[in-house]
């Protein structure tokens, strides 16, 4: 058995990680008993973290908002800081940064006091962001967060929804069992289970508002295929919200899976990399492809897409030779 400080470490650990443990699971992976469970609970709560007790069946422990942030110490300006920060990554475009900073978002402000929350919404509401005309749509952190934390802890959950006017669909309040938030293009996208209409559904962020965590709890559906990622783009191509263009990079095949894998299907191809997107502007394929800084061309690219992309060239082209002259 581990010793006090090395176990009581490890329980703060798993505490920070999971929204509520029951006990038993506690001392399963601590490999001890419910008792010392009781005590070392006590001894956090000497050293100032605050770990509630949750009675009846499903009951348990878990940490509640106000505590401090181990093992990392900072003050507040820093908190703060680190917040604001993350919101920011949350809602970019980088491949990999934004999920990350959304789990890393998560965690904070589950433990982050409403003192400090209060600074960090008033700092992001007097900011002014200048971008260049190419940002996904907003996404609310809040919202982003919440199903971020009802994904990890299997929990139900309510949010009004406005969706895309050719599907057919009114607005109105959804109560789903999240599974996972799948980051596609320049967008967000939640895959859940839509507890009304009896089936899977993809939701996109940006149309989210006021989304509530409940209090049922669920296990969670095997999405058809075994794939989030996959069932997600399944989805977007068949309701037709995006083209599919296949490009065919000439650069090493490893590296345009690092830079751009996780927006595009990439395979290795004699001559490179063949990358098939999704995308409902043209405008992200120059984003993607230029990250790239190789020689590319079009495998299969529809009529729409193409004379869009030739019309920007145009444009381009002649203020270049207007630039020159």
């Amino acid at each position: 058995m581990a010793d006090t400080t090395t176990r009581t470490l490890k329980l703060l650990a798993l505490l920070q990680a999971h929204r509520l443990w029951a006990a038993a699971d506690l001392a399963a992976r601590l490999d001890t008993t419910e008792r010392t469970v009781r005590r070392d609970v006590e001894r956090l709560r000497d050293l100032g973290y605050p770990v509630e007790s949750v009675r009846g069946a499903g009951g348990g422990y878990q940490l509640a908002p106000g505590g401090s942030m181990p093992p990392l110490v900072v003050d507040e300006e820093e908190a703060v800081a680190i917040v604001t920060a993350l919101r920011s990554a949350a809602s970019g475009p980088a491949a990999g940064l934004a999920e990350a900073s959304v789990r890393a978002l998560a965690k904070v402000t589950q433990v982050l006091p409403p003192k400090l929350r209060r600074r960090a919404d008033a700092l992001r509401a007097m900011s002014v962001t200048v971008g260049d005309g190419d940002e996904a749509p907003a996404v609310d952190a809040e919202a982003l967060t919440t199903a971020a934390l009802a994904c990890r802890d299997a929990t139900e959950l309510t949010f009004h929804y406005a969706p895309a006017a050719r599907a057919q669909s009114a607005p109105g309040r959804r109560r789903v069992e999240p599974l996972r938030l799948v980051p596609v293009g320049r967008r967000w996208y939640l895959l859940a289970y839509d507890l009304d209409r009896h089936d899977w559904r993809t939701f996109r962020l940006d149309r989210l508002r006021d989304a509530r965590p409940e209090k049922r709890r669920f296990n969670p559906r095997t999405v058809p295929g075994g794939d989030a990622a996959a069932y997600v783009r399944n989805s977007l191509r068949a309701g037709r919200e995006q083209h599919a263009v296949v490009v065919l990079i000439h650069a090493d095949a490893e590296l345009v899976r690092q830079r751009i894998g996780r927006h595009a299907e990439v395979a290795d191809h004699p001559d490179g990399a063949l990358v098939t997107m999704q995308i409902d502007d043209a405008r992200w394929i120059g984003v993607a492809v230029g990250s790239l800084d190789a020689d590319y061309e079009f495998v299969d690219v529809p009529s729409e897409v193409l004379h869009e992309l030739r019309g920007r060239n145009a444009r381009e082209a002649r203020a270049l030779y207007l630039a020159g002259s």
